[in-house]
This record gives C-alpha cells, structure tokens and sequence, in this order.
C-alpha cells in the first residue's frame, strides 16, 4: 500500500481512539484501569491471531518486539485512559500530539539537529501557546488530566521514535502489545477496577483490536517510509480529525481558547518541522 494510504489510515485510527476513550471514560461506562487492560489486551489477542494466520505463534511474539518499547506503550495507554476521564476528546488528542512533538523535536536537539532561527520562532511560539492552554483561569482544561496527557505523550513519542526502523511491523507491534497486555494487568487490582458496562468493555475492544492493534500495524508499515519529519508532521492531523469528530458525534463544544491556542501550536511546530526539512534538504 503507498505511503499516503498507510499513513492516512494511521491518523484516522489515533484520532479514533481519543473519540473511542472518551466516549467510554465519560460516562464511567467503563473505569480508566479497566479500559487498558481490556484496550491492550484485546490488541494482542487480535495481533497474535493474524500472527498465527501468517504461520507465527505465541513463541514466535515472544522474540519480536522488546521491553522498552512495551513499557513506553503501557505507560502511553494507562496515562491515555486517565487523562480522558478528566479531559474532551479534542482537548486531550491536542495536547497528546503537541507533546508527542515536542518529544520527536527534543530528541532531534539532543542528537545535536539545530533548528535555525525559524525553527526556534516555532519552538518558542508553540511552547507559548501550550502553556497558555494549560494556564489556570476560564476554560482551561483540568491540569491532572493535562498532566497525564503530557505523561502519555512523551511515552507515545518514545514509542514512535523506536519504531522508526521496525522491519516486521506486525510482529514487532504483536511482541509489544503481548508484553505490555502483561505488565498492564496489575491494574485490575485498583479498588473499582473492574467496574465496566457492556457498552464500555465494547469500546475498549474496538481501540484495542482495531484503531490501536491494526492502526499501530499500519504506523509501523508506514514509518519506515517517511523521514523523522515527515513522521512528526503528519501526526499534527490527528488533533484536527480528534476535534472534528468530537464536535460532531460527541457533541462537545470546541471552545475559542481550545481553539485559538491549537491553531497556534500546530503552526509553531509545522514551521520547526519546516526549518528542519530545508535544513535536510
């Protein structure tokens, strides 16, 4: 499958799973702990089938994937599950996204990229615009779900950064998903942990089997074939998709702060993105 397709896919499905989990999380349909267990379980039953339809099997997961990567995914889907309690749709895929850039951006810096002076324009007016989101007062979202959201972000941006040289994405993506499914289930142990309705379960599977499982397949298909920036830029979708869908199945109201703030950050971290690929180029 082309690029485009593989990557256009991967951002309808990380998009999905913020309308998915606050769908579920809102209500209480389901509790947080819960929610990734059965999103992070679920996702490695459906990969270890397709692994056993390819001829692989549970032994053959056991040696694709690693630790660090499954702890980064756990530690992405478990402050995920929280921070939606606290936060809408729109808000929480923002906030997701702008850290998983600045992550992508910060481990760039560290491998001594240097932006140039238009990249340190964005840098300052997407961090700008980021902490006046997060800054108390009218509107401003709930900071422990913002924290959590944060915590989820930078997991995420870890993830996606190892994964940019997978050469078997369904068994990578398979070995991860086993091993955090495992280190995940601790979490059931929570008091009210278990708590959970039909429809709640429900969505959880469908992040887990589908808009996380096979939408991280298709990411890992698709990242050995764009650059580091490419991989940073497009994910500046998902916010506009998040937003979107949230506005129009969940009802929920984008607010002008939400609103004004977002638009700013996407263009501060696009202009980065941009300076690193004239500098690449």
């Amino acid at each position: 499958m082309h690029a485009a397709a593989l990557t256009a896919l991967a951002m309808i499905a990380f998009a999905a799973n913020s309308l998915l989990a606050r769908a579920a999380l809102a209500d209480a349909s389901i509790s947080a702990p819960a929610y990734t267990v059965v999103r992070l379980v679920s996702g490695a039953l459906v990969l270890l089938l397709i692994s056993r339809a390819r001829g692989g099997g549970l032994k053959a997961l056991a040696s694709r994937g690693d630790w660090p990567s499954a702890l980064a995914l756990f530690a992405y889907a478990a402050a995920f599950s929280f921070a939606y309690v606290l936060l809408g749709a729109a808000t929480g895929a923002l906030i997701l996204f702008a850290t998983v850039q600045f992550t992508m951006i910060l481990w760039g810096l560290l491998r001594k990229e240097r932006p140039g002076l238009r990249g340190v324009a964005g840098l300052a007016v997407a961090f700008g615009a980021f902490a006046w989101m997060l800054a108390p007062g009218l509107r401003a979202p709930d900071p422990l779900g913002s924290a959590l959201m944060i915590v989820a972000g930078i997991a995420w941006g870890v993830y996606s950064l190892r994964g940019h040289g997978a050469v078997d994405p369904l068994g990578e993506t398979a070995g991860n998903f086993l091993r955090a499914g495992l280190v995940c289930l601790p979490l059931l142990l929570l008091p009210g942990a278990t708590a959970m309705t039909g429809g709640g379960f429900g969505l959880a599977v469908v992040s887990g089997a589908v808009a996380s499982g096979l939408g991280y397949i298709v990411w890992y298909a698709a990242l050995p074939l764009l650059s580091r920036i490419q991989a940073a830029a497009v994910q500046l979708t998902v916010p506009v998709i998040a937003a979107a869908g949230a506005v129009l199945i969940l009802s929920e109201a984008l607010t002008p702060r939400l609103a004004v703030s977002g638009a700013i950050i996407l263009a501060g971290v696009a202009l980065v993105i941009h300076a690193r690929a004239r500098k690449a180029s």
